[in-house]
């Protein structure tokens, strides 16, 4: 690593609830004079809010936006996620240590994880602050437990399609659901399985819904949780 340079921090804060941020999380938070942000997508300021409920302070510390469209195309994201790379580099080349925020834990579906080897490949320090991830949160608000035993448990990204993904035994989550939760809902209908809710956990607008009745409004911040029969 070079030296007189900063670090790079990916920082979980959480599903929501601003009690939920780490000890840990909040120590770097605080001696960290940069925090970043995607600029745009639905959890673009979310996670910033959430630290700043926790940290009176954050609101006084300079907010680097990374211009990182939410798109699907790979060669857009590679082109997006080199410019971040590169803002995030100039600072730390400053000598001042850059804590990215991001909703969850940054090594679950987390856009962190795409900065965090390029700037690693630049030579910079660069470190993960693990935080409560949602799909826990969301296991605990129901007041279910995710896995026992033997059962596996799959991680699910509802965004790009679950048929094969629902196949599989045990628990499945499937996560940021958004705009494709009509048909994630109707393919579970069609299999004949049940899903618990859970949106927007630890939110003001939480909904949590143990059975699913009626029309269920599409939220980014959805988590379903499927269950095999009998457990």
């Amino acid at each position: 690593m070079m030296k007189g340079t900063g670090t790079l921090y990916g920082v979980g804060v959480g599903p929501g609830d601003p009690r939920l941020l780490t000890l840990r999380a909040a120590d770097v938070i605080c001696g960290s004079p940069v925090l970043a942000v995607p600029g745009s997508g639905s959890d673009s300021r979310a996670a910033y809010e959430i630290a700043k409920a926790a940290l009176p302070q954050v609101g006084r510390k300079e907010l680097l936006t990374l211009s990182m469209p939410m798109v699907k195309d790979a060669d857009e994201l590679e082109r997006s996620h080199n410019r971040a790379a590169l803002q995030l580099a100039e600072r730390l080349q400053a000598g001042q240590d850059v804590a990215f925020l991001t909703l969850g834990d940054p090594s679950i579906y987390s856009t962190y994880a795409y900065l965090h080897r390029r700037v690693q490949k630049m030579g910079f320090a660069v470190e993960m602050i693990p935080g409560v991830p949602s799909f826990c949160a969301a296991a605990a608000k129901l007041g279910e437990a995710l896995v026992s035993g033997e059962e596996a448990l799959h991680l699910l990204p509802a965004s790009y399609g679950v048929e094969e993904g629902l196949r599989l035994g045990g628990t499945r989550v499937l996560m940021k659901a958004g705009r494709e939760l009509p048909e994630v809902l109707c393919q579970l209908h069609e299999r004949g399985e049940r899903a618990m809710l859970v949106q927007n956990c630890g939110m003001e607008n939480e909904r949590v819904c143990r059975r699913l009745e009626g029309e269920v409004s599409p939220d980014y911040f959805t988590i379903l949780i499927v269950k095999e029969e009998g457990e």
